[in-house]
Formats: structure tokens, C-alpha cells, sequence
């Protein structure tokens, strides 16, 4: 029977053998997928061939008839890997959609999907595909490893999608538990690393629900701002003015669900009034905003500036114009670089009909920031009530370098060639 055991070094000189053709299609497919993911912020990849010690001692473990075949090499699934390490949570469902829309898969894994709420363990998912067929043409890729081994039909590769704090963990455990050998009196031990990767799972949880939390406030922030301009507009230039229809309008996001470690904070209140600003119940907005600035001596300048803003629009949108400037104007008051608060301040002035005053605040805007295509558009306005046709025109022409050139913009460069015909 000894006599027909397969030789170990026999065995790594093959598997040595088929190395660097392994490293080479590996690497081909850790670049393919580089290119293929589409995710913000971009993942981390990491790739690896399983090591000869791991190979062997897995071969032997399964007992393969194929190990006793000369000059044929044993392939496992896990053979080569590529690790995708994500920021969030969400980021692993994205992963895992865009492998299998965009890879053939043969089988897809969630490991520690069966444990109970009770347990903590490795947590990752695993995704086996077929090696595309170009990461496979060596004699394309690189001549040199073309040799007389033929690539294994079942190769394939491994894709392992986790967290950040999941990859931690996986690493630290393997170090700690799969490189030794714990035994049952190691039960204290084993508790402690139950709560560290216990800690860690809640660190991934609550990153996730501050994302979520952070889109919902940047998509009811930029719909308030967008409800904003758009009545700044319809005020402005009533002849022009594009007034959003029904079809435009959108459902205000669902807020109710903020993380619950943001609840009852600035944060969440921030959070409420956005939600009755965008579903029009306005008064409630102001009475949010004015409760946050009531406990002022506990906010930043930062915080303060950011409230006065917000509870200025909500004033603007009830046509408390005057209540609305002096909103914007505490709010530019708490820094020397707030530009949006200062335009604002432009907008209301125009609305108010005082043109120098909106036309000296765009100009202070655009001082700060230069890159603001609605701010030159808004002086060009300025500019023509005014009747300086000639640099209303190069305000217009600069806002349409900076790649604003929509119906209100050319309506207004309409009226202005109307002015030159007649000089």
C-alpha cells in the first residue's frame, strides 16, 4: 500500500510547475474585475494563490484518487482567489449582483449565514466562477508560460466579498485559531474573541445605518435646495420660469428610519424638519429649526450656520422674505467662506428688488467660490435689471462655460440679443 502512496515532492514539483501560470491568470482576473466594479468608495482587491502546505494538506484531507495519477494535478475550487474588501455592508450585495450579472458563477456561499443571533463567527461570501476565456490565452497574455501543461478544465477562481471589519476579523482568526491548535480549555479565550468579532459586527452595522442615514439627509437636502431654487425662479422671472409639473414631483424620502443611534440628536431633529420642509408642512420645519438654535449655547459655529440656513429657506418658502435674509445673513456671519448662505442672500435681494444689494452678494459668493454656474446666471440677471446688457452677457456666457445653459439661461440670453438689435 506504501508503495502506491503518491510522492509529496513529486507532487510539489507539478504544482510548483503550474505557479506562475496560475499567478498570471490570476492576475488577469483580479484586473478584469478592478475594471468591472463599479462601487463608491472603490474596493480594496487582494489576490492569492493557495499556498503548497495548504494544497498538500488539503489534497490529502480529501482523499483524491487523483492524487495517485501521475503528472495530473489536483485542482480545488479555492485553488485561486481574489479578495474584494468593501467599506459597508450594502457594498457586499452590490458585489455579488455585478459578479453574477457581468461572470459565469458556478456557486454562490454566505458563510455564517446559518449561525443564530446568539453566535459570532466568520462572516463572508463566496462566489466560484469560470476564468474567463481571455485571462486564460497565455500565449497572448505572456508567451513565456506557454509549456506543455494543459490548464485544468474545473480551474476556476475564488472570490471572497467582505467588509473591512469582516477581513479584520478573518485575518486576526486565522492567525489566532486555524494556525494553532485550540483546545477545549481554551473555552475563556474563545469567549473573548466571540465579543471581539460580536464588537466588530456591530461596528459594521452601525457604519451601514450612518450611511443610510447620511443619504437620506443628502437626498432631502438636495430636493429642499432643488424646491428652492426652483421658487426663487418662478419669483425672479415669472414669464420664464420653469414650474415643475406633477410628473416632476417626487415622494420626500421615507426619514422614519434613521439610525436609531442618531435619534433624539441635532442630527435627527435636523432629519424632521427636513422631512416637513419637503412635505410642505413648513410651519412644523421653522418650529424644529427654532427649537434646535434655542439650545444654541451648546452648537458650533458650524452647527448654527447650517440651521440658520435651513430655517431660511423654510422662511422663503412661506414668503417670509425679510425673516428669510436674516437668516441667510447670521448664517454667512458664522464663516468667512459660507458662499451659499451669501448667495442666498442674492436671491432674497432680488426678490426684494434691491438689484445692487442682490448683485454686490452674488459677487461676494463667486469671490469665495468661482465655480458656481447658477451664481453667474443669478448676476447675469442682476446685471440686466440693472441695464449692464454687456456684462449680464459675459456672466451668462461664463455660466455657460461652467456648463449651465438651461431654458432660464436662454431665455435670457434671448432678451439680451434683443437689447443689442435695438442699440
Amino acid at each position: 500500500m506504501d508503495s502506491q502512496m503518491p510522492s509529496k515532492s513529486n507532487i510539489e514539483e507539478l504544482y510548483n510547475s503550474y505557479y506562475p501560470i496560475f499567478s498570471c491568470i490570476l492576475n488577469n482576473v483580479q484586473n478584469m474585475l478592478a475594471g468591472d466594479l463599479d462601487l463608491n468608495p472603490r474596493p480594496v482587491l487582494k489576490s492569492r494563490i493557495k499556498s503548497f502546505k495548504s494544497y498538500y494538506s488539503k489534497v490529502v484531507r480529501q482523499r483524491s484518487d487523483a492524487i495517485y495519477q501521475t503528472n495530473q494535478l489536483v485542482c480545488l475550487t479555492d485553488m485561486i482567489g481574489v479578495r474584494v474588501v468593501c467599506a459597508f455592508l450594502e457594498d457586499i450585495s452590490n458585489v455579488v449582483k455585478q459578479i453574477s450579472e457581468k461572470y459565469s458563477v458556478r456557486e454562490i456561499e454566505r458563510k455564517g449565514e446559518s449561525m443564530s443571533f446568539k453566535e459570532f463567527g466568520y462572516e463572508s461570501v463566496h462566489i466560484l466562477i469560470d476564468i474567463p476565456a481571455e485571462c486564460l490565452d497565455l500565449r497572448v497574455l505572456n508567451p513565456s508560460l506557454v509549456k506543455d501543461l494543459p490548464i485544468p478544465k474545473e480551474l476556476c477562481c475564488e472570490i471572497q466579498v467582505r467588509t473591512i471589519l469582516q477581513d479584520a476579523w478573518a485575518e486576526v482568526e486565522h492567525e489566532l485559531i486555524y494556525k494553532t491548535e485550540f483546545t477545549p480549555f481554551d473555552a475563556p479565550l474563545r469567549r473573548k474573541l466571540a465579543c471581539v468579532n460580536a464588537s466588530l459586527s456591530l461596528a459594521d452595522t452601525i457604519f451601514q445605518e450612518i450611511r443610510d442615514y447620511q443619504k437620506n439627509f443628502q437626498r432631502a437636502v438636495d430636493e429642499r435646495r432643488e424646491t428652492f431654487y426652483k421658487q426663487a425662479d418662478v419669483i425672479t422671472d415669472k414669464e420664464n420660469a420653469l414650474v415643475p409639473s406633477d410628473k416632476e414631483k417626487t415622494e420626500p424620502p421615507d426619514l422614519t428610519k434613521a439610525s436609531p443611534y442618531v435619534r433624539g440628536t441635532i442630527d435627527d431633529m435636523i432629519l424632521r424638519a427636513l422631512q416637513a420642509h419637503n412635505s410642505g408642512n413648513l410651519d412644523l420645519a421653522v418650529n424644529i429649526y427654532s427649537e434646535i438654535l434655542s439650545s444654541k449655547s451648546q452648537l458650533n459655529d458650524t452647527v448654527l450656520s447650517v440651521i440658520h440656513k435651513h430655517r431660511g429657506m423654510a422662511y422663503f418658502a412661506q414668503n417670509k422674505y425679510n425673516e428669510a435674509l436674516a437668516d441667510f445673513e447670521k448664517s454667512a456671519s458664522f464663516g468667512s467662506d459660507n458662499f451659499r448662505s451669501i448667495y442666498y442672500m442674492g436671491i432674497v435681494y432680488g426678490v426684494l428688488g434691491q438689484e445692487q444689494k442682490a448683485l454686490e452678494a452674488f459677487t461676494k459668493s463667486l469671490e469665495i467660490n468661482a465655480f458656481q454656474s447658477h451664481a453667474f446666471y443669478r448676476r447675469a440677471l442682476a446685471y440686466f435689471n440693472l441695464s449692464d446688457f454687456q456684462k449680464s452677457l459675459e456672466d451668462l456666457n461664463q455660466a455657460a462655460r461652467l456648463g449651465l445653459d438651461n431654458d432660464e439661461c436662454k431665455a435670457l440670453r434671448a432678451k439680451l440679443n434683443k437689447k443689442f438689435d435695438m442699440m
